[in-house]
Parts: structure tokens; sequence; C-alpha cells
């Protein structure tokens, strides 16, 4: 019975927009008035730029051809929010709760994450560029034809993840929970590094290359109860 076939997944997604000209929305947008966010509200080709936003509730709000450039989310709750085509550059989201988030067609640019909390949270056809990640909780999330181009994912759990058509281009993965995630169409064969905290089972359907694979098997053997003895 032959295998699965091999399936190549690229390493970006066409038509990323790399400045803020290049969003098809970018003369329509209009600059954010009226202070803080709110719940549940509707934010439609805003631009959010150099913005400190602290301890906000917006859990259930939509944005939709937004941007959002060089602001601060510190301990904002934006549970359930929507992002469709939303252009992220330079931002730092600190504290701040996308659990149960959608993501659509979202591109963030040199943004930092640090002590988020996205579990449960749906990401489709997103890019992470030059981003920095610190302890985000990724646990039960659903990522599909996401890329982290050049990033630094540290401490990331994404246990229970679901990880389909994901790519890791440049990116150094570091001390990451797989723990019962499941991968499929995974492409780890660009990060610059490769090491987990736990869960090597769950690399079954990942794309790893052939030095990762030496780097790994200490601990992959160790996951399959192989004792490696010389002599």
């Amino acid at each position: 019975m032959a295998g699965p076939s091999l399936v190549i997944v690229t390493s970006k997604l066409p038509g990323t927009p790399e400045e803020l000209s290049d969003l098809p929305y970018a003369e329509l947008l209009q600059p954010h008035e009226g202070g803080g966010l709110a719940l549940e509200v509707r934010y439609d080709t805003v631009h959010f730029d150099r913005l400190d936003f602290e301890d906000d509730d917006a859990a259930g709000a939509a944005f939709l051809e937004c941007a959002i450039t060089d602001s601060s989310f510190t301990g904002v709750s934006l549970r359930r929010a929507r992002l469709n085509d939303v252009w992220l550059r330079g931002d730092r989201f600190v504290g701040t709760r996308f659990a149960e988030s959608d993501w659509l067609d979202v591109t963030a640019d040199s943004c930092v994450l640090a002590g988020v909390e996205a579990f449960g949270a749906v990401l489709r056809r997103v890019v992470f560029r030059r981003c920095k990640f610190d302890s985000v909780n990724l646990r039960a999330a659903e990522l599909y034809d996401v890329v982290f181009e050049d990033c630094v994912l540290w401490d990331a759990d994404l246990g229970g993840a679901k990880l389909d058509g994901v790519t890791f281009p440049g990116t150094a993965v570091e001390r990451i929970r797989l723990g019962r995630a499941t991968l499929k169409r995974a492409d780890l064969r660009g990060a610059t590094r490769l090491d987990l905290a736990d869960g090597y089972e769950s690399l079954r359907g990942a794309v790893i290359s052939t030095g990762q694979l030496l780097e790994l098997a200490p601990a992959l053997a160790a996951t399959i109860g192989i004792t490696v003895k010389d002599g």
C-alpha cells in the first residue's frame, strides 16, 4: 500500500501587502476617533495609528479592512473578535486576550505578542512577518495556511491545536508545546531552530529536514520507547 503523498507547501502567501499603500482599501481608511475600544463594535476601514489601549473590553468587536500601526494593546480583551482583511505593523500586544477570535486574510509585520491568550482562535490565510511571540497561548487553536516568516516563536503553547498548511521560513521555534496537536502539511524545514518542549509524537504529518531529524532523533527515540546504547 502506497504511503501518503508529500505535499510541498510554499513559504509565502501570494499578494500579501508589504506597505500601507499596498492595501486595496488604503484610500478609504479613516483615523480612529472616540478614544478606547468598545464591546461588539464594527470597525470598518479604520486606521488605528500610534494609539495606546489599556484594559479595554472589546469582546466581539469586528475589524474589517482596517490598519493598525505602531499601537499598543495592554490587557485588552478581544475575545471572540473578528479580524478580516486587517494589516498590522509595529504593534505591541501584551496580555491581550484573543481567545476564540477569528482571523482571515491578516498580515502582521514587526509586531510583538507577549503573554497573549489566543486559545480556541481560528486563523486562516494569516502571515506573521518579523514578529516576536513570547509565551503565547494557542491551545486548541486552528491554523490554516498560516506563515511565520523570520519570526521568533518562544514558549508558545499549541497543545491540542490543529495546524494545516503552516510554514516557518526563517523562524526560530524554541520551547514550543505540541502535545496532542494535529499537523497536516506543516512544513518546518525553513525553521532556523526547532526545539520542542513536548509533543514530539505530534510531529506526525509534518515535513522536516534531514538535519532537523538528526537533532530531534534522541527525543523522538525516547518518545517511542527506544533505548540507544553503544557498546
